[in-house]
C-alpha cells in the first residue's frame, strides 16, 4: 500500500473529482468541490478501492464533509504518512 506526503495525497483527490491540484487543500469543503456529488462518490469509492485496497461503509462515506476526513481515513489505514 502506497504511503503518500500530504502534497501526493491532495493531488490524488483533485485527480478523483477532476479539480485543478491547487484548488484542494486540507480545509477544502465537501461543498465546495463541485464534482463531489453523487457520481464523485462512486469515483471516489472505487479510486479509494483500485488504489488502496480501501473500503468504506455507506455511512463513513456519507460522513466525509470535507478533504480533511478523507485525509484522516488515509492516514488511519496507512495510506497517508504522519505529518
Amino acid at each position: 500500500m502506497p504511503n503518500m506526503t500530504l502534497q501526493e495525497a491532495l493531488t490524488w483527490i483533485a485527480e478523483v473529482f477532476e479539480e485543478p491540484a491547487g484548488r484542494i487543500v486540507r480545509d477544502t469543503k465537501r461543498s465546495e468541490i463541485p464534482g463531489w456529488d453523487s457520481l464523485g462518490t462512486l469515483s471516489l469509492i472505487a479510486a479509494l478501492d483500485e488504489r488502496f485496497d480501501i473500503q468504506l461503509a455507506e455511512d463513513a462515506i456519507e460522513g466525509l464533509r470535507g478533504v480533511a476526513d478523507l485525509l484522516d481515513v488515509l492516514r488511519e489505514r496507512g495510506a497517508l504518512a504522519e505529518a
